[in-house]
């Protein structure tokens, strides 16, 4: 398949990054009560999702799905997407642990295939909202949207990008990068 540029990267990256994280790990995350960011900010606390029984849901880049689970769990129905077959092999792991079960598909979270106006919720927690370029990956959330639809999604603070230099270098106390012009780095 002829993945974008950015795809074709992050599949590579994502391959690597989900050898490296034992099912274990992804079947706490599936069990866990729903949280956001490094700090792990319960949603029970900040209500971001509200009541989602009864939503069909998109979640784009996935990983290993724990949010389409928690997701599942509250009643929604969601879709998981991922352009990683590791990771999505993952999620259906933890499917069959759990006993909790939704679609996953192996797609770009920028062109994922799936219909128009087929969802009442899009989310992103950490995944196409900082693995996809935004010229992508938001246009693709608006057409799967129907109308009076909800796009949520967690990413990296503006603050800590441009306090962080070149891929696996660690924030500093002092900008490293411009905001002018700012658009997409590769982390």
């Amino acid at each position: 398949m002829g993945w974008s540029e950015d795809a074709g990267r992050n599949r590579g990256a994502w391959t690597k990054s989900n050898a490296e994280y034992t099912d274990s790990k992804a079947l706490a995350s599936w069990n866990a009560e729903p949280s956001w960011g490094m700090w792990k900010a319960p949603e029970a606390e900040l209500g971001i999702l509200g009541d989602v029984t009864g939503l069909d849901v998109v979640e784009l880049g996935c990983g290993t799905a724990y949010v389409s689970a928690w997701l599942a769990r509250t009643g929604a129905r969601p879709v998981g997407v991922d352009i990683t077959p590791a990771q999505l092999e993952t999620a259906r792991r933890c499917m069959t642990e759990t006993g909790i079960e939704f679609p996953v598909v192996e797609a770009d979270a920028g062109e994922t295939g799936l219909p128009d106006a087929s969802a009442d919720l899009v989310v992103s927690e950490y995944g196409a909202s900082i693995w996809v370029d935004p010229y992508r990956w938001i246009p693709e959330a608006a057409r799967l949207l129907r109308p009076g639809g909800r796009l949520v999604f967690l990413c990296n603070s503006t603050l800590v990008i441009l306090c962080s230099g070149d891929e696996n270098e660690k924030a500093v106390e002092s900008l490293q990068r411009p905001q002018k012009c700012m658009h997409r780095f590769d982390q």
